[in-house]
């Protein structure tokens, strides 16, 4: 399993991403391996996560986190930190409701759920577990934002995967 924490490999991997944006055989001042050194040793959290941002934009210019860059990986790295540190329940409780409406909002690029989207059917259970009817629900309110497609890491695909994981 990977690591969550900002350690010797992660670090040596934050700076071979460094090095592939940039071309350089070491890493910039203040750039995102600098930043992470700064937390060495800690759990990857939104601080860590702030300031590998910070000191990627300071390589690139750019104004977000590159794909697949020093700032992506960190920012995966404290998802999955988070994720790890909760128990699943196999509900459709807040913070299940609120993984799909992240999942939908990632669809619609909207900040606003949908009427009779994913999360609204979500709500209509919330607190039931997750079932085949609720799934049901969620994918009819995915096909409705989609245009009739369910898609691979959705909404869906979220209750689903939550499921998952209150049965290991």
């Amino acid at each position: 399993m990977a690591s969550n924490k900002l350690n010797s490999e992660t670090i040596s991997n934050i700076t071979g991403l460094e090095k592939e944006v940039t071309g350089k055989d070491q890493p910039v001042k203040g750039g995102p391996t600098a930043q992470a050194q700064k937390h060495a040793g800690e759990t990857a959290n939104s601080s860590a996560v702030s300031d590998i941002t910070r000191g990627e934009q300071k390589i690139t210019g750019a104004e977000g986190p590159l794909k697949g860059g020093p700032a992506a990986m960190a920012q995966s790295m404290a998802t999955s930190a988070n994720s790890s540190n909760t128990a699943a329940s196999g509900k459709l409780d807040s913070e299940t409701i609120s993984h799909i409406t992240a999942a939908e909002k990632e669809l619609t690029n909207s900040d606003r759920p949908v009427k009779g989207g994913p999360t609204a059917q979500a709500q209509k259970h919330a607190g039931e577990p997750i079932t085949g009817k609720t799934l049901h629900d969620i994918t009819i309110g995915e096909k409705r934002v989609t245009g009739g497609e369910r898609v691979p890491g959705g909404p869906t695909a979220t209750a689903q995967s939550e499921l998952a994981k209150s049965r290991q």
